[in-house]
C-alpha cells in the first residue's frame, strides 16, 4: 500500500512539473512572439532594433513605427486572444460541450449588435462601446440560458438555442447595415474582425477587462473543476450550482464583449484554443486557464502577423486568417463527435 501511494504521489508530482514546464514554455514563446511580430512588416526591422527601440531609443523612424504602430497593435492582439480563449474555456466548461464558444452560441453576436448600434447611430459615444457590448453579451447569454432551461440545462439544447439567437441577431446587424449604408464604411472591419489601426488607446481600453476577468477565473478555477463532476456531485460538495454558473456566464460575457468592442466579430479563437490547450496540459482548470490565455495570445499574434505579411504591403483582416484556420478545425470536431456517437 505504501509503495502504491508513493508511486501515485510521484506521478502527480511529475504531472505537475510537466504542466509548469508547459506554462513556462508558453510564456517564453509569447515573449518571443511579441518581439518577432513587432519586427516583421512592410518596413523590415530586426529583433535587436525592436529591443533597442523599445528600451533605449526615444526618437527616429524605427521608434515611430514600432512604438506608435506595431507594438501596441501586437499587445492588443495578445489581449484579445486572452479574452476570447478564456471566454471559450468557460463556456465549454459550464456547458460540458466541446463546440461551445462565444461566436458559435451567440455571445459575440450580442456584443456585436450593441457595439455596431453605437458605431452607426451614435459614433460620438464610441467610448461607450465596451460597457454597452458587455450588456449586450450578458443579456444574450441570459436569454440563451432561459431558452435552453427545461428542468435544468441540457448542454446541447443551450448550444442550439445559441445558434438560433445568433442567427436572429445576425439579421439585426444586417438590417442596421442596410438601413444606414452611408455609415457602413467604418463598420466593415468590425464585422470581419480586424486589428488594423489599433493603438495604445485600445490597449488601455482592453487591459483592465482582461486583467479582471483572468484574475476572477484563476480564483474560481476550483469551482469550475467541481462543476465538471456533474450538478449532483457539485451540490453534494456544497456548490450552489446555478449561482456559480451565472457568475461564470457573467465573466465569459465580460471577456467576450471587451474583445468584440475592440476588434469586432472575430470568430473561432474561443473554439480552437481551449482544445489546443487541453491537448497540451489536460483538463484541470487551475492549469488550463493560464495555458489557454497564453496560447490564445500566441495564436492571435501569429494570425495577425500572417495577415500583415501574406499580401504585404497590403494587409487583410485577421478574422479571415482565423476563419481559414478555425473552419477546418470545427469540421474536425464535428466529425470526431459523430464518430464518438456512432
Amino acid at each position: 500500500m505504501t509503495v502504491q501511494l508513493t508511486d501515485s504521489l510521484k506521478k502527480i508530482r511529475e504531472r505537475t512539473v510537466f504542466r509548469v514546464t508547459v506554462l513556462i514554455s508558453l510564456i517564453i514563446i509569447l515573449i518571443l512572439s511579441l518581439f518577432i511580430s513587432t519586427a516583421l512588416g512592410a518596413y523590415k526591422i530586426t529583433v535587436g532594433e525592436v529591443l533597442r527601440t523599445i528600451f533605449v531609443e526615444r526618437e527616429g523612424l524605427s521608434r515611430q513605427i514600432i512604438w506608435t504602430i506595431r507594438f501596441p497593435r501586437t499587445l492588443v492582439a495578445g489581449l484579445v486572444g486572452v479574452c476570447l480563449s478564456l471566454s471559450g474555456v468557460i463556456l465549454q466548461g459550464i456547458m460540458r460541450n466541446p463546440l461551445a464558444s462565444p461566436s458559435i452560441i451567440g455571445v459575440s453576436s450580442g456584443a456585436g449588435i450593441t457595439g455596431i448600434f453605437i458605431l452607426i447611430l451614435f459614433p460620438e459615444f464610441i467610448y461607450l462601446v465596451p460597457p454597452v457590448s458587455f450588456i449586450g453579451a450578458l443579456s444574450t447569454t441570459l436569454l440563451i440560458y432561459a431558452l435552453a432551461w427545461k428542468d435544468g440545462i441540457n448542454p446541447m439544447r443551450m448550444v442550439l438555442a445559441g445558434v438560433a439567437v445568433s442567427a436572429f441577431l445576425g439579421a439585426g446587424i444586417n438590417a442596421l447595415l442596410i438601413f444606414f449604408p452611408d455609415r457602413v464604411q467604418g463598420v466593415v472591419d468590425f464585422m470581419v474582425g480586424s486589428l488594423a489601426a489599433k493603438t495604445w488607446k485600445h490597449f488601455r481600453m482592453l487591459w483592465p477587462y482582461t486583467f479582471l476577468g483572468t484574475a476572477l477565473l484563476m480564483l474560481l478555477s476550483k469551482q469550475l473543476n467541481t462543476l465538471l463532476l456533474g450538478d449532483e456531485i457539485a451540490i453534494g460538495l456544497g456548490i450552489h450550482v446555478e449561482r456559480v454558473r451565472m457568475i461564470f456566464i457573467a465573466i465569459s460575457s465580460l471577456l467576450a464583449a471587451s474583445a468584440v468592442s475592440v476588434v469586432g466579430l472575430l470568430g473561432f479563437v474561443g473554439l480552437i484554443v481551449p482544445h489546443m490547450a487541453r491537448l497540451l496540459i489536460g483538463s484541470d482548470y487551475r492549469y488550463l486557464i493560464p495555458a489557454s490565455a497564453l496560447l490564445g495570445a500566441i495564436t492571435l499574434i501569429f494570425c495577425d502577423t500572417v495577415a500583415r505579411l501574406v499580401l504585404s504591403p497590403m494587409e487583410i483582416p485577421v478574422g479571415i486568417i482565423m476563419a481559414m484556420l478555425g473552419a477546418p478545425f470545427f469540421l474536425y470536431l464535428l466529425r470526431g463527435g459523430l464518430k464518438k456517437n456512432a
